[in-house]
């Protein structure tokens, strides 16, 4: 089964999550390709995807949107799951309704949407990104949760498996 990995990610932390979904995706039998939402041409060739983007202000970044937009049907017609990078800190902020994804969702037939907190490096950042962060006092480091998201990838990965065995 072939599984498109693909994430906007703006300083790349959320490309990384992408990159090792995929790792698991592979060590779990499936012919998984982790590849940036600008590269992606067309999705027909991949029996499944995992969709992400990192979070800013709330919203997907509009690589991400854009995609959906181009390949709404054909992503509507296969397993899709969505996956947002975004709230840092401990505890993450934003606690809570850190992204609206619902017209992803419905756009998409995703089974699964989660979010994973992410990473932030200040000095990387833009200005308008430095601005807000230090306006939110929002910390540096890497939050994410690496058993969080194999074990997310682990999931999708069984239940691809189920739906190659209900196929066969």
């Amino acid at each position: 089964m072939r599984v498109l990995v693909s994430a906007a990610s703006r300083y790349g932390s959320t490309l990384e999550i992408a990159r090792a979904i995929a790792d698991v995706l592979r060590r779990n039998g499936l012919d998984a390709s982790a590849v940036p939402v600008d590269d992606v041409d067309d999705v027909e060739a991949f029996d499944a995807v995992v969709l992400g983007s990192g979070v800013y202000a709330g919203n997907w970044l509009k690589p991400a949107t854009t995609l959906v937009d181009r390949f709404g049907d054909a992503l509507a017609a296969r397993p899709v799951w969505l996956f947002s990078s975004g709230p840092v800190g401990d505890p993450p902020r934003p606690a809570e309704d850190s992204v609206d994804v619902s017209k992803l969702l419905t756009a998409t037939r995703a089974r699964d949407h989660r979010v994973f907190t992410g990473r932030i490096e200040r000095r990387k950042l833009r200005f308008a990104d430095r601005a807000i962060a230090a306006a939110l006092h929002v910390p540096d480091g890497d939050f994410r949760s690496w058993p969080d998201i194999e074990g997310w990838a682990a999931e999708i990965a069984d239940a691809l498996s189920e739906l190659a065995i209900g196929d066969a």
